[in-house]
Order: structure tokens, then sequence, then C-alpha cells
């Protein structure tokens, strides 16, 4: 059986990205989730559950150029327990999601899609398009006279 769940939160690190070979890579994050709840009718903070988040290939990438620390976001994938032994030979346990879809959650705010662009190699044929994505800026010209006109 497999545990699949979905979960929001906010990202709570930087996005570590690792390009392994031309063809694969991985980003990985730590998510946040903390509920509010109210009790004797005060709002306040519950404890915060932190995950683990990995993500692969061109998930990777994406969340690679779109998510920094504080994005609220919403996570779908499998839940697994992470294991490791440190250097001092201690024993570490850590829940991750290996993620099958990432985005923003668009409760807190907008978000706009761009396609990832991949620089062309002038090199070999067969290899051509493999490199790397470029992130796309924030805003474009275009998305920058929008926003001046309507005043944001």
């Amino acid at each position: 059986m497999e545990a699949h769940i979905w979960m929001t939160g906010r990202v709570g690190s930087d996005v570590d990205y690792k390009a392994i070979t031309d063809k694969f890579s991985v980003a990985s994050f730590r998510m946040a989730c903390t509920p509010r709840i109210q009790r004797d009718g005060e709002w306040r903070d519950d404890e915060t559950t932190w995950v683990s988040v990995r993500c692969a290939r061109s998930l990777a990438e994406g969340v690679k150029c779109s998510l920094s620390k504080g994005d609220p976001v919403v996570v779908a994938g499998k839940l697994r327990t992470h294991t490791w032994v440190d250097a001092d030979g201690v024993e570490h346990e850590q829940l991750r999601i290996d993620a099958s879809t990432v985005g923003h959650d668009l409760a807190h705010g907008t978000s706009r899609f761009r396609r990832l662009t991949r620089p062309v190699d002038s090199g070999d044929a067969a290899h051509a398009g493999q490199a790397a994505p470029e992130c796309a800026p924030d805003t474009s010209e275009e998305d920058a006279a929008v926003l001046d006109a309507v005043g944001v």
C-alpha cells in the first residue's frame, strides 16, 4: 500500500537543487504546517508540523525556479519515513513527501505560470536542450507595463 497525501503549508527553507546528471535533478525543501486553533475564544497557532519535500526531474526544476522561503504551497505525493545514521552513530528519522505535484497555495495570493526555458547546446545535437533550465525573470517587460498601468 502507498500513503498518498496532500498537505498545505509554507516553504520553511531555501530550495536545495542538485543536477545529478544531464537528465536527472533533485530539489528539496522543508515545509511547515502550523494550524490555527481556537481555545477559550482566542485564536492561536498550534504546534508546527515539519515535513521534508523531495522533488525529481522537471518538478525539481520548476520548484527551483518558483519557490522561495515563506511561500504558501500545496504539495501532493507519497509519504515516506527517511532514516539515516549520522557520523556520531546516532539514528535519525524524518517524515518526507516524495512529491508528484507542488504549487503555490492561491488562497494566500496569486501566481503566474511560465514555462521553463532550456538553453540550446551548440555542441552535440543529440544532447541539445538537456542543459539545466533557465529560470524566467519574475516579471516580464509586458507584465511590468500592465502592473504600472493598474497601479500595482
